[in-house]
């Protein structure tokens, strides 16, 4: 778990802050307190590897001049023993550093060391996180949105595990309530329409109307017939549902599974209705006084829980007072709990239950009104929502095909689902860029997912990692194997190119964090994507087979600790890394 950005920053830091108590100790620079020095990587590394402004922000405390302020830095600075060869000032009072051998030699070691576990890291060791996703109502086929937050929340909570977090993925079956209500009147209607006739059975006005439906009906009707015909339209609509649901389910399943996405557990809504714990969830926040009868029903002061969230965020009662803060039914009037109802007992379960410290859901971007109200009745809970409880939201995803907009499958002539996504183009392919920034509307276009040249960003990545194999492999057949890093010269890979790929080998531990700091993997796609861009340019730049033995055996060396991390990035995004293309 080496991180030599981390590192280095925090060397070039303590350098910096040694320095300044040396320029004060002989009164070079007053004595003051002085903020602790910051260290950046700058954007032009010609200027230096890393940098501080330790000058500028201290000029104040000082009462001098940045530049003056480095100038005594730098004479007071002994770099002997650091990763750095020498620092500069440049600009209004930056101090610029310079990375020498023994860093870059320290990243190699890392990766050589760490080998498959290269990247990750500690920081969330001892959390126990979940992270619940897809969550796609079983009453048909999964679509795009699931398709885009099924890679999401699994890279997620990969990319969380990484960071040493204890993650669950979890999956919420709603398998009770309105949706499965409509669901069976929907399957009933078309199976007493086989058995009937289209014309003297209407078909509920809003019933799920896809060709799923009817295959389910006329499934049931294949293997059982007209046993349903002549029984209680409750007990009808049950079996139905129950039947509908027994492949449905299955089929995600195996969707899923051929997405390379595999749940820790599967929740299903129903066992809330079943065990009670709704109407225990319901009855506690009645207890807690957050709720009132009114026509019949049961309401929650959702408003009033807002109103206070609002106010402890620091918002102004005016601004409080334009937002329209409505009121939510817990419980109709006919005694069936809302989804909402369920929802926040869902939630309760997962902290009150099951001891998660921190819960992410992966949602549509459509529900972002739902967000502040579910968090809210967690609060009223005692349970911290808005701090445990966070959302992901995600927005819609465009396929495109020749530049036009596809809804249609080829094969199926219906609204494209994962499935007939998968018959398209390759999981790897589909996971690559359904993994893109959450907060963003994505293009998908089929034609680019599925080239074989540089302008496919999968295809790019994998291409790097595959090259680097059949340079292994050409060198093993001829007796040359990669060596042990004791054994190479790293001082001979001062190149640009080569210093540049190391650098960028580096990188990866920082882009892990990022990427669990934001909920957003898709940092892992732009690091890879730069990664192979540093390593073919690299490649282009050195020659390895017919080198010097001592060259040689350094480039080979590199170019293997980047077939390593290329293939930890990809792993982490649930990619192959191909060993021939």
């Amino acid at each position: 778990m080496i991180n030599m950005i981390r590192n280095a920053k925090d060397q070039a830091a303590a350098l910096a802050m040694a320095a300044y108590r040396a320029a004060a100790a002989d009164g070079t620079l007053p004595q003051a307190a002085v903020p602790a020095a910051p260290v950046e990587i700058p954007k032009d590394t010609a200027n230096g590897d890393f940098t501080t402004t330790f000058a500028m922000a201290a000029a104040r405390a000082l009462r001098q001049p940045p530049r003056a302020i480095a100038q005594a830095l730098l004479d007071h600075m002994d770099l002997s023993g650091s990763y750095f060869t020498s620092a500069e000032i440049a600009g209004p009072g930056f101090l610029n550093f310079r990375l020498g051998s023994d860093w870059y030699g320290g990243v190699l070691s890392a990766v050589e060391a760490e080998g498959d576990s290269y990247g990750t890291n500690d920081g969330l060791k001892g959390k126990k996180y979940m992270v619940e996703f897809v969550s796609a109502n079983p009453t048909g086929p999964m679509h795009m949105g699931n398709a885009r937050g099924g890679v999401l929340g699994d890279t997620l909570a990969s990319v969380l595990s990484a960071c040493g977090a204890d993650v669950t993925r979890e999956f919420y079956v709603n398998d009770a309530g309105h949706q499965i209500d409509k669901f069976a009147h929907s399957i009933e209607a078309r199976y007493l329409q086989i058995i009937q006739g289209e014309d003297a059975v209407p078909f509920p006005e809003d019933g799920y109307q896809g060709v799923d439906i009817r295959e389910l009906a006329q499934a049931y009707y294949d293997q059982h017939g007209e046993e349903l015909l002549n029984v209680p339209a409750e007990e009808r609509q049950e079996k139905l549902a129950q039947f509908g649901l027994s492949v449905n389910l299955p089929r995600m399943k195996t969707d899923l599974e051929r997405y390379k996405i595999h749940y820790d557990n599967w929740f299903y809504e129903s066992s809330l209705h079943e065990s009670g714990y709704v109407a225990e969830t319901v009855d506690l926040l009645t207890e807690k006084g957050w709720t009132y009868e009114k026509d019949g029903a049961l309401w929650l002061k959702t408003a009033d829980i807002l109103r206070e969230h609002y106010r402890r965020a620091g918002k102004k009662e005016a601004d409080i007072e334009k937002l329209d803060l409505k009121d939510d039914v817990l419980r109709r009037a006919n005694g069936f709990y809302t989804y909402f109802a369920a929802d926040i007992a869902y939630h309760r379960n997962k902290f009150a239950v099951r001891g998660f410290d921190k819960v992410i859901n992966v949602w549509g971007a459509d529900h972002h009104g739902h967000v502040a109200r579910l968090k809210g009745a967690l609060d009223a809970l005692d349970l911290n929502g808005s701090e445990r409880l966070d959302i992901v939201l995600m927005q819609l995803v465009k396929l495109l095909r020749d530049g036009e907009v596809v809804r249609m499958s080829k094969r199926t002539g219906k609204a494209i689902s994962l499935h007939d996504l998968l018959d398209e183009v390759s999981v790897d392919a589909a996971r690559w860029y359904f993994n893109a920034k959450p907060d963003t509307q994505m293009e998908f276009d089929l034609g680019l997912a599925v080239r074989e040249d540089s302008e496919n960003p999968i295809y790019y990545v994998e291409y790097a990692h595959a090259r680097i194999c059949s340079l292994l492999r050409t060198l093993k057949e001829e007796g040359a194997s990669v060596p042990a890093q004791a054994d190479v010269d790293l001082s001979l890979l001062s190149g640009e190119t080569e210093q540049a790929l190391i650098k960028q080998i580096a990188q990866f531990c920082e882009e892990v964090k990022l990427a669990a700091r934001d909920y957003d993997p898709s940092h892992i796609n732009r690091y890879l994507q730069e990664l192979a861009g540093c390593f073919h340019r690299f490649y282009t730049a050195c020659r390895i087979k017919g080198e010097a033995p001592a060259v040689m055996a350094a480039r080979l060396k590199l170019a293997d600790e980047t077939r390593i991390v290329l293939k930890n990035g990809l792993r982490l995004i649930g990619v192959d890394a191909p060993e021939k293309m």
